[in-house]
């Protein structure tokens, strides 16, 4: 196991860095929040052309070749920026549930559509769902797929669903149009300013089947284990933002002629968020190199709080005008609490991890 970023991975980072500082400063962020395209579909274009979307597919279908790791970085660098992409439901969570189906024509040439940008895709689960839990929201039927999905992340932009049903003999996987009768995605309020989630609701929608009963449920909570790991990557650049931004500030911010950031007690709190970030980067680069259940839940547990603290000491730390609209601390704060709740809360994922430690609940 090695934790330490290769020069692969340095590279990438730089490349996805530069296209992020030049195309999703804070400022352009909260600006297009506050309209009525919140997702910023040309730098996701952009990012596709570098090859983030497809990372982790093999080079036989059609991909970069790369691993787990490597996307890890990109999610990191998304984190930082918080940028308005749906890189989580379709370069992670759709793209991954392909790659648990059998590589049939439709399914490479979806997975080439997807890593090119020119289709976007989310796997129809709510995003507040667990790995392992149930996603029978949807029924198969002669006449069509109908069911009802809440809360799914990145469907407003997506121009393809990839919908878990239940068949007459289990789960099955398919794949829907979202431009055609009986197919709605109705955005709903959404904490998270830069993810926004959708309600989707079928009603005799045709489908193309991609998984039968004999691979649909490894398929759909392998995406769901994979993107529950690759989150906590995403968790820590949040917190590496937040920590970054306010010891700059308390540098630069004055009281009693003295930088604020040499009072104790705000030294005591900074440093408590550095230790915490260095083994959320732990865990998340641990998830990234060795994927699994164990690793997922462990990551995911713990970068959700990390995040989470380090954006409310962000907030706080930075005064009033943390506070304020107008500073993308907000942006940050919220990212953090949506993904604390996203693919199963911390509390949920100890529950998960309590057995492996002999702990009864």
């Amino acid at each position: 196991m090695n934790l330490l970023y290769t020069e692969v991975e340095t590279d990438l980072r730089a490349s996805v860095k530069d296209l992020l500082t030049d195309r999703a400063q804070p400022a352009a962020v909260l600006a297009r929040c506050e309209t009525d395209e919140p997702y910023d579909l040309d730098l996701w274009r952009a990012l596709t052309g570098l090859g983030a979307a497809s990372l982790h597919v093999p080079e036989e279908l059609g991909g970069q070749g790369a691993s787990p790791r490597e996307t890890a970085v990109v999610m990191e660098e998304l984190g930082r920026f918080v940028a308005p992409v749906p890189f989580l439901g379709s370069a992670v969570l759709a793209t991954t549930a392909l790659l648990g189906c059998k590589p049939t024509d439709e399914v490479r040439g979806l997975l080439d559509a997807l890593g090119a940008g020119s289709t976007v895709a989310t796997l129809a689960v709510s995003l507040a769902t667990t790995p392992g839990s149930a996603v029978t929201g949807v029924r198969s039927g002669d006449d069509g797929l109908s069911g009802r999905v809440r809360s799914v992340a990145d469907a407003s932009v997506a121009d393809l669903l990839l919908v878990p049903a239940a068949g007459a003999d289990g789960l099955e996987l398919h794949a829907v149009s979202v431009e055609q009768q009986g197919v709605s995605v109705e955005p709903v309020p959404s904490l998270d300013l830069t993810r926004p989630v959708a309600d989707i609701a079928l009603d005799g929608a045709s489908s193309t089947l991609l998984a039968g009963t004999e691979s649909a449920e490894t398929a759909v909570d392998g995406a769901l284990w994979t993107a529950a790991g690759l989150l906590a990557s995403e968790q820590l650049g949040v917190a590496e933002w937040c920590l970054d931004t306010t010891v700059a500030y308390l540098k630069e911010r004055h009281q009693f002629g003295r930088p604020v950031g040499s009072f104790q007690a705000l030294k005591h709190r900074l440093a408590d968020v550095w230790q915490e970030l260095v083994l959320a980067r732990a865990v998340a680069r641990n998830a990234a190199d060795a994927p699994g259940r164990t690793s997922a839940s462990l990551a995911k547990a713990l970068c959700s709080t990390v995040a989470v603290h380090a954006a409310e000491e962000a907030v706080q730390l930075h005064g009033g005008i943390g506070m304020t609209w107008e500073h993308p601390a907000h942006l940050y704060l919220k990212r953090a609490k949506a993904d604390s709740v996203a693919l199963g809360t911390a509390g949920r994922h100890r529950q998960l991890l309590a057995p492996h430690a002999d702990i009864v609940l």
